[in-house]
């Protein structure tokens, strides 16, 4: 894969989720999300309006590193043992509104100095404040498969293999997710959607439509936790999680 996506982009995403054991249950919805170069993520972004809008590197890697992203990400890497150059690195997110962000999932793109993609990084975050990063040897097709090590969902255990297929191009960005336990594919997630310029006048629409994204994010998947809860649901106790190197 070359670079062909222009960054920064504005992704007007879906992101699904469904779930197949022990009963069906599944959802669909629309948000806002950016595609942005960890180099200078919030270039397109006027100053006036990063109240409403922003990307920073203290919400990602690290939380209490306020180093520039793209250290941050070289020091994971360094510490993980991976010898990516990472010459390019471009990044979907959510951004922060009115003080707070929440990004349950961070995809990076890690390009060398030729435009061709070294491979993927999945920045998992719960709503318990933990951060997780899987590193993502792709194939050609975009597909990569890891061991589940990290408590997302309070109804799933810490076990279990994904299968996760990613996609960029110059039109579109897409990331899907199944997870396998046992031999069932007990659950998956997709977000998916076409990349548009980030001008001015676009952007203050998505900000108008959207105000609060990630409070957004955040309170439905609380809402969707309540409905599973009230179906009878098994809580998985949590444990405290360790972080990797380069997170911790």
């Amino acid at each position: 894969m070359s670079v062909l996506a222009a960054a920064p982009a504005r992704v007007p995403a879906r992101v699904a989720h469904r779930r197949t054991r022990p009963f069906r249950y599944e959802f669909a919805h629309g948000t806002t999300m950016w595609l942005v170069d960890v180099a200078d993520p919030e270039v397109a972004f006027p100053r006036w309006l990063r109240p409403f809008l922003s990307i920073r590197s203290r919400d990602h890697l690290a939380p209490d590193d306020d180093r520039p992203w793209t250290v941050k990400l070289r020091s994971f890497l360094d510490a993980q043992g991976i010898g990516w150059s990472a010459r390019r690195v471009l990044a979907l997110t959510n951004a922060r509104a009115l003080g707070y962000v929440f990004d349950p999932l961070t995809t990076y793109f890690c390009f060398d100095a030729d435009g061709h993609l070294e491979g993927v990084l999945a920045e998992v975050h719960n709503t318990y404040g933990e951060r997780h990063c899987y590193p993502l040897a792709v194939t050609e097709t975009g597909r990569a498969e890891v061991d589940k090590e990290f408590y997302v969902s309070p109804f799933f255990t810490v076990d279990g293999r994904y299968d996760i297929r990613t996609r960029l191009t110059e039109d579109d960005v897409a990331v899907a997710i199944a997870l396998t336990q046992g031999d069932e594919t007990v659950f998956t997630g997709s977000v998916h959607g076409p990349l548009r310029p980030v001008t001015l006048p676009a952007t203050l629409a998505a900000v108008a439509r959207n105000p609060l994204p990630s409070h957004r994010v955040s309170g439905l998947i609380r809402w969707h936790g309540i409905r599973l809860w009230l179906r009878r649901l098994p809580v998985v106790p949590r444990q405290q999680h360790r972080a990797p190197k380069g997170i911790a």
